[in-house]
Protein backbone atom coordinates (compact mmCIF):
# COMPACT_ATOMS: atom_id res chain seq x y z
CA UNK A 1 0.00 0.00 0.00
CA UNK A 2 1.50 3.39 -0.69
CA UNK A 3 2.63 5.53 2.03
CA UNK A 4 3.32 8.97 2.52
CA UNK A 5 6.88 9.15 2.48
CA UNK A 6 10.04 11.95 2.34
CA UNK A 7 9.42 13.57 -1.04
CA UNK A 8 6.28 12.04 -1.88
CA UNK A 9 3.40 14.61 -3.37
CA UNK A 10 0.70 14.37 -0.73
CA UNK A 11 -2.97 15.66 -1.94
CA UNK A 12 -4.69 16.23 1.35
CA UNK A 13 -8.71 17.06 2.29
CA UNK A 14 -8.55 18.92 5.58
CA UNK A 15 -10.27 21.25 8.25
CA UNK A 16 -8.74 23.21 11.34
CA UNK A 17 -10.63 23.82 14.00
CA UNK A 18 -9.56 26.16 17.31
CA UNK A 19 -9.95 25.28 20.77
CA UNK A 20 -13.89 26.14 20.34
CA UNK A 21 -14.48 24.51 17.72
CA UNK A 22 -14.55 27.30 15.23
CA UNK A 23 -13.33 26.49 11.72
CA UNK A 24 -10.40 28.30 10.89
CA UNK A 25 -9.45 26.91 7.31
CA UNK A 26 -10.46 23.97 5.64
CA UNK A 27 -10.36 22.28 1.96
CA UNK A 28 -13.60 21.14 1.63
CA UNK A 29 -15.13 22.67 -0.78
CA UNK A 30 -12.72 23.56 -3.47
CA UNK A 31 -9.27 21.02 -4.23
CA UNK A 32 -6.97 19.68 -1.43
CA UNK A 33 -3.82 20.92 -0.58
CA UNK A 34 -0.98 19.25 -2.34
CA UNK A 35 2.49 19.58 -1.01
CA UNK A 36 5.90 17.45 -1.44
CA UNK A 37 7.36 16.16 2.45
CA UNK A 38 10.04 17.57 3.51
CA UNK A 39 10.42 21.03 1.24
CA UNK A 40 8.92 22.65 4.28
CA UNK A 41 5.26 24.01 2.78
CA UNK A 42 4.08 22.39 6.20
CA UNK A 43 4.51 23.45 9.63
CA UNK A 44 6.61 21.22 11.38
CA UNK A 45 4.04 19.35 13.04
CA UNK A 46 1.38 19.06 10.31
CA UNK A 47 4.12 16.86 8.02
CA UNK A 48 4.79 14.76 10.97
CA UNK A 49 1.04 13.72 11.57
CA UNK A 50 1.11 13.52 7.62
CA UNK A 51 4.48 11.30 7.62
CA UNK A 52 3.60 7.14 6.77
CA UNK A 53 0.03 7.41 6.32
CA UNK A 54 -1.54 5.30 3.59
CA UNK A 55 -3.66 6.50 0.91
CA UNK A 56 -7.08 7.07 1.95
CA UNK A 57 -6.43 7.33 5.44
CA UNK A 58 -7.77 9.97 8.05
CA UNK A 59 -6.30 11.06 10.85
CA UNK A 60 -7.30 14.02 13.74
CA UNK A 61 -4.59 15.51 15.77
CA UNK A 62 -3.98 18.24 17.68
CA UNK A 63 -0.63 20.40 17.38
CA UNK A 64 0.49 22.74 20.59
CA UNK A 65 1.50 26.34 19.72
CA UNK A 66 5.35 25.13 19.20
CA UNK A 67 4.11 22.45 16.86
CA UNK A 68 2.47 25.55 14.60
CA UNK A 69 3.07 28.77 14.51
CA UNK A 70 4.60 29.36 18.01
CA UNK A 71 3.89 31.66 20.64
CA UNK A 72 2.71 35.39 20.23
CA UNK A 73 6.02 37.21 20.86
CA UNK A 74 4.76 41.03 22.00
CA UNK A 75 8.10 42.24 20.83
CA UNK A 76 7.08 41.85 16.95
CA UNK A 77 4.47 45.05 17.21
CA UNK A 78 5.57 48.40 15.30
CA UNK A 79 4.90 51.66 15.54
CA UNK A 80 4.49 53.81 12.48
CA UNK A 81 4.08 57.62 12.04
CA UNK A 82 0.69 58.26 10.19
CA UNK A 83 2.19 60.41 7.80
CA UNK A 84 4.31 57.05 6.63
CA UNK A 85 1.12 55.26 5.40
CA UNK A 86 0.41 55.27 1.73
CA UNK A 87 -1.54 58.14 0.28
CA UNK A 88 -5.38 57.42 0.29
CA UNK A 89 -4.82 54.78 2.97
CA UNK A 90 -7.32 54.79 5.93
CA UNK A 91 -6.29 52.19 8.23
CA UNK A 92 -8.41 50.33 10.45
CA UNK A 93 -8.10 48.36 13.29
CA UNK A 94 -8.28 44.70 12.28
CA UNK A 95 -7.18 45.53 8.80
CA UNK A 96 -4.35 43.22 7.29
CA UNK A 97 -1.52 44.89 5.19
CA UNK A 98 1.45 44.12 3.90
CA UNK A 99 4.89 45.41 4.65
CA UNK A 100 7.95 45.07 2.43
CA UNK A 101 11.02 43.99 4.45
CA UNK A 102 14.38 45.56 3.29
CA UNK A 103 15.30 42.72 1.46
CA UNK A 104 11.97 42.65 -0.82
CA UNK A 105 10.37 40.18 1.08
CA UNK A 106 6.50 40.49 1.85
CA UNK A 107 5.01 40.61 5.60
CA UNK A 108 1.53 40.54 6.82
CA UNK A 109 0.91 42.30 9.72
CA UNK A 110 -2.12 43.16 11.10
CA UNK A 111 -3.29 47.14 12.40
CA UNK A 112 -4.15 46.71 16.22
CA UNK A 113 -4.20 50.61 16.35
CA UNK A 114 -4.44 53.46 14.25
CA UNK A 115 -4.91 57.34 15.29
CA UNK A 116 -3.69 60.72 14.08
CA UNK A 117 -0.30 60.26 15.09
CA UNK A 118 0.36 56.63 14.28
CA UNK A 119 -0.67 53.00 13.08
CA UNK A 120 0.83 50.14 15.49
CA UNK A 121 1.17 46.43 13.54
CA UNK A 122 1.19 43.20 14.61
CA UNK A 123 3.69 41.04 12.68
CA UNK A 124 2.48 37.41 14.76
CA UNK A 125 1.06 34.70 12.51
CA UNK A 126 -2.48 35.34 13.12
CA UNK A 127 -2.28 31.30 14.45
CA UNK A 128 -0.22 32.39 16.94
CA UNK A 129 -0.45 31.69 20.30
CA UNK A 130 -3.19 28.60 19.52
CA UNK A 131 -3.94 24.92 19.64
CA UNK A 132 -4.96 23.94 16.27
CA UNK A 133 -7.51 20.86 15.77
CA UNK A 134 -7.27 19.14 12.39
CA UNK A 135 -9.17 16.52 10.51
CA UNK A 136 -7.13 15.39 7.61
CA UNK A 137 -7.67 12.67 4.86
CA UNK A 138 -4.65 11.63 2.49
CA UNK A 139 -6.54 11.62 -1.49
CA UNK A 140 -3.43 11.44 -3.46
CA UNK A 141 -0.08 10.07 -3.28
CA UNK A 142 2.48 10.58 -5.94
CA UNK A 143 5.88 10.81 -7.39
CA UNK A 144 5.75 13.92 -9.25
CA UNK A 145 3.24 16.86 -8.60
CA UNK A 146 -0.30 16.60 -9.84
CA UNK A 147 -1.60 20.28 -9.32
CA UNK A 148 0.20 22.95 -10.59
CA UNK A 149 1.25 25.43 -8.15
CA UNK A 150 -0.98 27.99 -6.52
CA UNK A 151 -0.88 30.52 -3.85
CA UNK A 152 2.65 31.12 -2.52
CA UNK A 153 3.42 27.58 -1.49
CA UNK A 154 3.60 25.71 -4.56
CA UNK A 155 0.14 24.15 -3.76
CA UNK A 156 -0.65 25.60 -0.78
CA UNK A 157 -3.60 27.53 -0.55
CA UNK A 158 -2.40 30.44 1.30
CA UNK A 159 -3.99 33.22 1.76
CA UNK A 160 -4.43 36.58 3.95
CA UNK A 161 -0.76 36.67 4.83
CA UNK A 162 -0.62 38.57 1.71
CA UNK A 163 -1.61 35.98 -0.62
CA UNK A 164 -5.82 35.44 -0.80
CA UNK A 165 -8.53 35.48 1.90
CA UNK A 166 -8.36 32.98 4.47
CA UNK A 167 -4.61 32.96 6.30
CA UNK A 168 -1.76 31.71 4.90
CA UNK A 169 -0.18 28.91 6.63
CA UNK A 170 -3.65 28.25 8.17
CA UNK A 171 -4.04 25.22 6.07
CA UNK A 172 -0.81 24.01 7.52
CA UNK A 173 1.68 25.84 5.12
CA UNK A 174 4.37 28.12 5.69
CA UNK A 175 4.11 30.25 2.88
Amino acid sequence: MEKVTNGTYVSVDYKGTLDGGDVFDTSHGRQPIEIQMGAGQLIKGFEAALSDMELNEKKSFVLSPEEAYGQRDDSLTRDFPRKDAPEGMDPKVGQTVVLNSPEGQQIPAQITQADDEKITVDLNHPLAGKTLHFDIEVVGISATPTQQAAGCGGGCDCASDGCGSDGCGTDGCAC
